[in-house]
């Protein structure tokens, strides 16, 4: 018997994050500042989700 795929994340660490979307972690938290990425709190870890990452590129696509 074999395990399912495991399915995409729905949040990812910060670096990861900005390793997806080729920025830095300064760049990153930026966008976090400005609102353009979606951040979530867990205890103490930031992560930021997946989906608000594919928004955000699909927005600067569009302009």
């Amino acid at each position: 018997m074999s395990n399912p795929p495991s399915p995409d994340p729905i949040c990812v660490r910060v670096n990861d994050a900005a390793q997806m979307i080729g920025v830095g972690r300064t760049k990153l938290y930026a966008l976090m500042a400005a609102g353009e990425i979606d951040a979530v709190r867990l205890g103490k870890a930031t992560r930021i989700t997946t989906a608000s990452l594919y928004e955000l590129i699909e927005r600067r696509r569009a302009t």
